[in-house]
């Protein structure tokens, strides 16, 4: 066995059942260390998430480039779920932009239905006032004095 010469690490951050799709791509970090062929070696790596990822929970996936024997070998290792989670923050911007949109939809029902509301009322208004349609006879012309001492046609009956 001869030794390996590490030449850079670097991680990923992706989808935690779909390895394929990569959120985020950490720096590389060089590595430049020879590794005796029953020696170990630890790397330490530090990355930052970006600022708008969503929150969820992501697999942080390393790799490590080797050259060993004049050949350079990649070795890649899920290093464990990370879970990421929205902080500092009392009240969340989704929260009061759905708040918002909530409202303003329950404010437009709202208006709608008052003003349906108010055309019902105006039409049961309407409906409940009592308008005479049609003519009346004459013949109850008898029962009124007033009208048996009328020469006028019979047309002032019809009020």
């Amino acid at each position: 066995h001869s030794p390996l010469k590490v030449l850079y690490t670097r991680a990923t951050l992706q989808l935690l059942h779909d390895h394929r799709l990569i959120v985020q791509n950490f720096t590389v970090q060089d590595g430049s260390t020879v590794v005796s062929p029953r020696g170990k070696e630890t790397f330490n790596y530090l990355f930052s998430i970006k600022k708008f990822l969503q929150p969820g929970s992501y697999d942080l996936v390393g790799h490590v480039v080797y050259e060993m024997d004049g050949k350079v070998y990649r070795n890649v290792f899920h290093n464990g779920t990370i879970d990421v989670v929205e902080g500092g923050m009392f009240v969340k911007g989704e929260t009061i932009f759905l708040s918002s949109l909530g409202l303003g939809l329950l404010g437009l029902v709202g208006m709608w239905a008052y003003t349906k509301v108010q055309e019902f009322i105006k039409k049961q208004r309407r409906s409940n006032k009592k308008v005479e349609i049609g003519t009346r006879t004459c013949s109850d012309a008898s029962s009124n004095e007033w009208l048996q001492v009328s020469t006028e046609p019979c047309f002032l009956c019809n009020f």
